[in-house]
């Protein structure tokens, strides 16, 4: 018997010096920052005001660090693979053997997917929602934690999967029968569900606590309709997420019953369905879509009242819109392959209602536009993200029409149309908003302001380089060209993914933008420290110091109108301000920092690693350290810590708001 069940030596592969020297490099990269980091002493502060904190403002912050990693991650494989399309054609094969462009792009898909997207919106979920509710945290803290570091755990499998042993070749949704041990007998697709499984169970936790954080815990007066477009894009989120991740944990839980016991859920010689899993998926899948883009767009409502200066039109049918899609969403998920032989009445219901979802979508634009019409505007960063998304997203989203007419999606399914489309609504719908929001909240963080100027060249650099690397693929999907593909015969598609891989070239001098932009900003921020209120914001997280202190609010705030902060600056602006008098500060009770998060998430990646590997008795500690890890966090004997009233008040006095003239 094999104490290391599969892995041995050759799953580490030397042969592959793409592969060796990346996995070096990063290597190196990460050994420097531990080295420094040790070298600082800074061990002990980042243990205990990070990687155990409860505090939701810290844990938003690092889902987004996380989310800027894989960004450059996911990017390096998408620059590759455009890359390799510009130069394989007719007797040229590029410089990436079939098999790694398999990885690659199967990898892309769920890193951009999974572990951008995803801990991009939470992230900013978890930093904005308690603050624009006047609350002290979520929920349930320590479950935030224990979120954030399962998302951190799959994270590390797939990037473990560069090195020790490979990653799937399926692509990003892994249908069967490729997914299957048949066709897929290597560990790729074993890395790929079990990092899945792990995030998704993060992800499914975050949901539970954010829809019981919104619908139990507001401000005293906030009722359903005056909370701020971001909280009501939140709530949207977190019930798809609620009602769509378990289907997503239950399909992956078949096909690793398929894999590892000879089940047979989807391979048809034994009586399974490989369009299951396909309708499962996809049940899943375009709810996903909008687990994604709602919080986005609750973030260009956000900016688009605040830098017109004007409350957002038609709060009402933002709202009404925002609640439409989230049922909608699941009534279009056969969209995604009309082409699976389904009868013309069923592909003609599914097209009519993925024409139907985007009605509220173009409510939103249209409220998005009459809130800036007639506004003062001022073009911010924040601002060209949200306009740049608008430009970009109608476009995209008029494809999508198109593609939901089945004789027209027969056409272009599963070419590079498709893959223009898709790429079409997600980065402008989500990555756009997610650069708005970070730019918006990045001063009530850490009480500086973003350059301005970096921004504006980051945003320039994504906005052309975008069209230059998609629109050419819409071009070459309707010359025929599918997708996915390592090589290709026909010498006309050359030019167009020449094209596109220029604009990729342009994107990623966008986010050197931005890897410089938070340098310079860092070092320079001193002169771009701010006060609580830097935008003249309209929501209650404005009202709080910048950065907040760990209870937020010394006095939870009272809300009478949508835009509370906004309303009470008005009133002291008419001079209707009432006589001063001190607050009634009381002890603050605060959750303590807790390791709980951190110390699962060890235990959830040997048992993921040892799963993969079929090491059964590492598997077996695994499952047993993070079973005592609960265990002792159930037990616990202390809970809370009490802030005293003293400290607090001197907190409030020290950091007073100023309201803009």
């Amino acid at each position: 018997m094999n104490l290391l069940g599969k892995l041995s030596w050759s799953a580490i592969p030397f042969d592959q010096p793409i592969i060796m020297g990346a996995t070096g490099f990063m290597a190196l990269l990460v050994g420097s920052v531990l080295l420094w980091v040790t070298l600082q002493g800074a061990w002990p502060y980042l243990w205990r005001e990070w990687l155990t904190s409860v505090d939701h403002k810290r844990i938003g912050v690092m889902y987004l660090v996380l989310a800027m990693l894989m960004l450059v991650r996911g990017f390096a494989d998408a620059i590759m693979m455009r890359g390799q399309q510009a130069v394989a054609a007719g007797g040229a094969q590029g410089y990436l053997p079939p098999e790694h462009f398999d990885q690659i792009f199967s990898a892309h898909g769920t890193i951009m997917i999974f572990f951008v997207a995803m801990p991009f919106v939470i992230g900013l979920m978890n930093f904005a929602v308690p603050l624009q509710l006047g609350v002290r945290d979520v929920a349930f803290p320590t479950l935030n934690s224990v979120s954030l570091w399962l998302t951190a755990s799959g994270i590390l499998l797939t990037n473990m999967s560069l090195v020790i042993g490979e990653f799937a070749k399926t692509g990003w949704v892994a249908y069967p029968p490729l997914s299957e041990l048949e066709f897929s007998p290597g560990v790729g697709v074993d890395y790929y569900l079990w990092a899945l499984q792990i995030s998704g169970i993060g992800t499914l936790l975050t949901g539970v606590n954010f829809v019981t954080t919104i619908l139990k815990m507001r401000a005293p007066g906030m009722g359903y309709m005056r909370m701020p477009v971001f909280c009501w894009t939140a709530l949207a989120t977190n019930l798809l997420i609620v009602a769509a991740f378990p289907v997503l944990t239950a399909l992956f839980a078949m096909l690793l019953l398929d894999r590892y016991l000879g089940f047979h859920f989807f391979s048809v010689d034994g009586g399974g369905n490989a369009m299951m899993y396909v309708n499962l998926f996809w049940v899943w899948g375009h709810p996903e879509v909008y687990i994604l883009v709602l919080p986005a767009f609750g973030v260009y409502s956000e900016v688009s009242a605040t830098f017109s200066g004007k409350p957002l039109f038609g709060y009402r049918s933002m709202v009404a819109a925002t609640m439409a899609i989230c049922l909608l969403s699941y009534t279009v998920w056969l969209h995604h392959f009309f082409t699976m032989g389904a009868s013309a009445g069923v592909n003609a219901f599914f097209g009519i209602t993925s024409m139907i979802i985007a009605v509220p979508t173009g409510v939103k634009i249209f409220n998005w536009l009459f809130t800036m019409y007639g506004g003062r505007v001022r073009f911010t960063v924040p601002v060209l993200w949200t306009i740049g998304f608008m430009v970009t997203f109608i476009f995209g989203g008029l494809t999508g029409v198109l593609l939901a007419v089945p004789p027209v999606d027969f056409q272009v399914h599963n070419s590079v149309f498709l893959v223009a489309h898709f790429h079409h609504v997600i980065i402008p719908g989500v990555l756009f908003g997610a650069f708005a929001g970070y730019n918006y909240w990045f001063p009530k963080a850490f009480g500086f302001k973003l350059d301005e100027r970096w921004g504006r060249a980051s945003f320039w650099c994504w906005f052309i380089g975008f069209h230059l690397a998609f629109m050419p693929l819409y071009v070459a999907g309707l010359m025929g060209m599918t997708r996915r593909m390592q090589h290709y015969e026909v010498l006309s598609w050359q030019p167009w993914m020449q094209v596109a891989a220029f604009g990729a070239v342009v994107i990623m001098a966008g986010i050197v933008c931005q890897i410089v932009q938070i340098v310079v900003s860092i070092r320079a921020r001193e002169q771009l420290a701010v006060s609580a209120d830097p935008w003249d914001g309209r929501t209650l997280e404005w009202s709080t110091a910048s950065p907040p202190p760990a209870w937020n609010y010394a006095v939870l705030p009272h809300v009478a109108d949508v835009d509370a902060f906004w309303a009470a600056k008005q009133h002291m602006h008419a001079g209707e301000k009432r006589p001063a008098r001190s607050p009634d500060y009381e002890p603050i009770e605060m959750p303590k920092n807790n390791p709980t998060g951190f110390v699962t998430a060890f235990f959830a990646v040997v048992t993921g690693f040892a799963l993969i590997w079929h090491i059964w008795w590492m598997a077996a500690l695994g499952l047993l350290g993070a079973f005592v890890t609960l265990v002792a966090f159930a037990f616990r004997d202390k809970e809370e810590i009490e802030i005293p009233a003293e400290q607090v008040a001197s907190f409030d006095r020290l950091h007073p708001v100023e309201v803009a003239a």
